[in-house]
């Protein structure tokens, strides 16, 4: 019997703690969850709001952002596709990014589309496309989106070379800290900020590095007071923004950080995070 199906067949809370003892080395506890990660696990299985699967969508939640915080904040679709073989490559601009609206990480840039390697391109939409990113971490709004495929225009921030991801962490509508992620396609590395952007000393999966200079962006006000309107009522969620000169952009919402299996340290600080997420309701028993 495969390894694939076994991993299917294992029920949702089994399957959690099972992995959660494997790539954390501790044991889950979800009767009396106290760390971020034991609580990102519960919100996985008792938290299960039909907006939910809007919102991880990364085509449908454009709409679902859109009519809370306005249409300037979005970055454009320049097309979907249920398909490769529908993309039209001839309406798309000289640079673009293409990623599936169903996944995490599914991402493909294009800087010249002269160069592009069209079968390479092919072969890695349709594998993201076969891949149902729910089994990986039973995240499970992703079970139920359907796969299609977007194309945004091509960003870069000041640097002209990347387009840094401000994370801003949300704890029932209210912001605490911000995580930058740099240097993704090199040696992926990310640094934690206070929302007076001091600078934390604490990791969350990836190594910091605190002599690396992160500017305080610009639009730093106005990311936590749309981060607030879009978190409302959410016991936990993430909201990414881009700064672009003055301009915010909208990127994505995220209910399980790292699927809440990323290593936290110091314990004190995951410990902080897990007392800022208030459950909402008593179903531990």
């Amino acid at each position: 019997m495969c390894k694939k199906y076994i991993k299917k067949i294992i029920p949702d809370r089994l399957f959690l703690k099972i992995l959660y003892k494997k790539l954390l080395g501790k044991k889950l506890d979800l009767r009396h969850p106290k760390t971020f990660n034991e609580k990102i696990q519960w919100l996985k299985l008792h938290d299960r709001k039909a907006e939910y699967i809007d919102i991880v969508d990364k085509y449908t939640v454009k709409k679902w952002v859109a009519d809370k915080i306005g249409e300037e904040y979005i970055i454009p679709t320049l097309g979907v596709w249920e398909r490769f073989e529908d993309i039209d490559f001839d309406s798309l601009p000289k640079q673009f990014v293409l990623k599936c609206t169903h996944d995490s990480g599914g991402l493909i840039i294009v800087k010249d589309k002269s160069k592009m390697d069209l079968a390479e391109v092919k072969n890695k939409i349709n594998k993201f496309l076969n891949n149902n990113f729910y089994w990986v971490g039973r995240e499970w709004p992703y079970k139920y989106i359907k796969r299609r495929i977007i194309a945004e225009p091509y960003l870069t921030d000041e640097s002209g070379v990347e387009l840094k991801d401000y994370k801003v962490f949300n704890f029932n509508g209210e912001s605490k800290f911000i995580q930058v992620d740099f240097d993704r396609f090199v040696d992926h590395k990310r640094n934690l900020y206070t929302l007076d952007w001091e600078y934390i000393d604490a990791v969350i999966g990836f190594p910091t590095d605190p002599t690396y200079c992160i500017k305080k962006p610009k639009c730093l006000n106005k990311m936590l007071e749309l981060a607030g309107i879009l978190s409302y009522g959410i016991p936990h969620v993430r909201t990414d923004f881009y700064c672009i000169g003055d301009q915010v952009y909208f990127g994505e919402m995220t209910f399980y950080h790292g699927s809440g299996f990323e290593k936290i340290t110091p314990e004190s600080f995951e410990m902080k995070m897990g007392e800022w997420l208030t459950l909402p309701c008593d179903k531990t028993h």
